[in-house]
């Protein structure tokens, strides 16, 4: 039923060519309104079928053409990569054999590094026995002054200690003999010479 139709429309679309005004050889002249009439009614009369195959002939030729364009991308980008690849593999020889260079220098500055810090340790070392030997020296000597000193003192509060004894003692003796006694001139300066405030 649809192509009869299309075939009707296509035939007067013939007919209105035929009856066109032919001025040259090849050229026909028509009102544009009656064929573009005829044309809309063809357009609306094609099955949605026919729509839809030609939609799907477009769409396979817009993927093949993406899936090209993807493939040259795709071949484009492995060529550039080996060729990366060719100008690395030159450059890691160079790079591995700079690479033991620099370790060989560091493990031997390494190395320098600790001997030498042993050696200032060593140094450090004797400086602080040196240093302990010395304060302990200086202690031990100010202990002992320290020490005399208290042994003086000690010696002077037990001579103290003795003539307040014997102070008392002639007091008690004096008392025992004159009560009322005055106590002598002489007993007086050996009390405050015995005293020292």
């Amino acid at each position: 039923m649809t192509q009869l139709r299309i075939k009707e429309l296509l035939g007067r679309a013939n007919l209105i060519l035929d009856k066109g005004v032919h001025f040259l050889p090849g050229f026909v002249m028509v009102k544009s309104s009656e064929m573009e009439a005829i044309l809309d009614r063809i357009d609306a009369s094609i099955p949605e079928d026919i729509k839809e195959a030609e939609s799907i002939l477009r769409r396979r030729e817009e993927i093949q053409l993406e899936a090209q364009q993807r493939a040259e991308r795709v071949i484009a980008e492995a060529r550039t990569e080996a060729e990366k690849i060719l100008s690395e593999s030159e450059l890691l020889g160079q790079v591995q054999r700079e690479a033991e260079r620099i370790k060989e220098q560091v493990l031997a500055e390494c190395q320098q590094l600790r001997d030498n810090t042993i050696e200032e340790a060593k140094k450090i070392k004797i400086q602080a026995e040196d240093e302990a030997h010395r304060i302990k020296e200086g202690a031990e000597n100010y202990a002992e002054q320290v020490l005399n000193n208290i042994e003086g003192d000690l010696t002077q509060l037990q001579t103290i200690v003795k003539n307040g004894q014997l102070y008392l003692e002639k007091l008690k003796t004096s008392a025992g003999s004159n009560t009322n006694a005055q106590v002598s001139p002489q007993q007086e300066d050996y009390t405050a010479a015995n005293y020292p405030m």
